[in-house]
């Protein structure tokens, strides 16, 4: 059971849904109905699943519906047609027909919100506002005080908890925003382009520790933003959105790899594949590498003994050359130069463009033990170029 689940959902904003429904279903367009009813089309038949642990991020430039459809999923924007399942226990709750009663329910348990603007509380201290949300479920002060400190402690504010907002930087106030989320401790995070406002340096730090929080606490997080890079960044799954509707939904890397308009391929045009793509999209395939006398011959260069799927040995210019392993987390500094090195089938790009700069020679992939294919600067320069991707058609 995913823990959001949107079939088929239209959003209108206006005086004549009904008409400007059908003029949808005819096929016109957002301008044509405007033009036509006076009504703003803020999201077209958009489908969409989010699993539970997911961050799954809708993009698209302002506009775009992107906002607009977040804020149905809390019950913020009311839902012309289709349906909004949020996950509550066993059970799914529409949220474009659930009473007052269950909506209130589902905001206070279930979904929590941080926006863009902070929405802090000027009047209050760092401690009031986290614990704000608690205090309105009726919680004791003593817990909820314990609480909100716990959460000020994982986002590295508690020596900071009696102050009031306006004497933090924009970038502590949006940890501020965060904590006062996180401890709710809802299964549904809502983030309506929580950084935008702030510096680089700030965002991509505040990136950083998102991703790290999430780490630990696995929420379901559905995040908004007009940044490609900062969406490929943090998000397990992106969903990019063009005039209200969902144009492409894919895992990050299928995004860059294949997007599925021009519409998308300009956004992927001004990506740095180093921080999307992984070894495995770029490698060629070992049963593609020409063989001859037993041996792998990656390049004019380079050649591999390989038996069984094991690297058994290499030879560059007809000299042999050493083979170490790496895995995340070691130094590559540490690796011999002029070695093959053996690498996890999902490397970084990053990683194995530092990796082949140290080492001189091309990396050889290995899944489960077993080599599976190679990474050489041919491979590189075509990532690095844009020519990983061709448009499905």
């Amino acid at each position: 059971m995913p823990m959001v689940q949107i079939e088929h959902l239209d959003i209108v904003f206006g005086n004549q849904m009904r008409e400007s429904l059908r003029l949808l279903d005819k096929g016109m367009s957002r301008p044509e109905i405007l033009a036509r009813t006076g009504d703003v089309v803020g999201v077209q038949d958009a489908t969409i699943s989010v699993e539970e642990g997911e961050i799954c991020v809708l993009m698209g430039l302002s506009g775009s519906g992107k906002s607009t459809l977040l804020r149905a999923i809390n019950g913020l924007n009311k839902v012309a047609r289709g349906r909004c399942l949020v996950k509550d226990g066993e059970r799914m709750v529409d949220m474009a027909k659930c009473d007052e009663n269950t909506l209130r329910h589902m905001r206070t348990n279930r979904v929590s919100m941080v926006f863009q603007s902070f929405a802090l509380m000027p009047w209050l201290t760092v401690l009031e506002n986290v614990a704000f949300g608690l205090e309105m479920q009726g919680v004791p002060k003593k817990e909820r005080e314990e609480r909100a400190n716990k959460q000020l402690k994982m986002v590295g504010l508690y020596d900071w908890r009696d102050k009031k907002p306006d004497e933090l930087s924009g970038g502590m106030r949006q940890r501020v925003g965060l904590a006062r989320a996180f401890v709710m401790d809802s299964d549904i995070l809502l983030m309506d382009e929580p950084f935008s406002a702030l510096d680089p340096l700030i965002r991509s730090q505040l990136q950083d520790e998102l991703i790290e929080l999430q780490k630990r606490l696995k929420k379901t997080i559905i995040f908004v933003s007009h940044d490609l890079d900062e969406a490929l960044k943090i998000g397990s799954k992106i969903a990019i959105m063009e005039s209200a509707r969902i144009i492409q939904e894919d895992v990050p890397e299928q995004i860059v790899l294949n997007p599925a308009t021009e519409y998308v391929e300009k956004f992927v045009a001004h990506t740095n594949p180093l921080n999307v793509l992984r070894g495995n999209a770029l490698m060629t395939p070992i049963d593609q590498v020409a063989q001859l006398d037993g041996w792998y011959h990656v390049n004019e260069h380079l050649s591999l003994d390989i038996q069984d799927g094991q690297l058994k040995a290499a030879s560059s210019h007809g000299q042999n050359v050493a083979i170490s392993q790496w895995h995340e987390g070691m130094a590559i500094e540490d690796m011999p130069e002029q070695s093959v090195v053996t690498v996890p089938v999902d490397v970084s790009m990053r990683d194995a463009v530092e990796i082949r700069y140290h080492t001189k020679l091309p990396l050889v992939l290995e899944r489960d033990g077993k080599c599976v294919g190679v990474l050489g600067d041919h491979q590189f320069y075509h990532a690095l170029l844009g020519k990983h991707f061709s448009r499905a058609s």
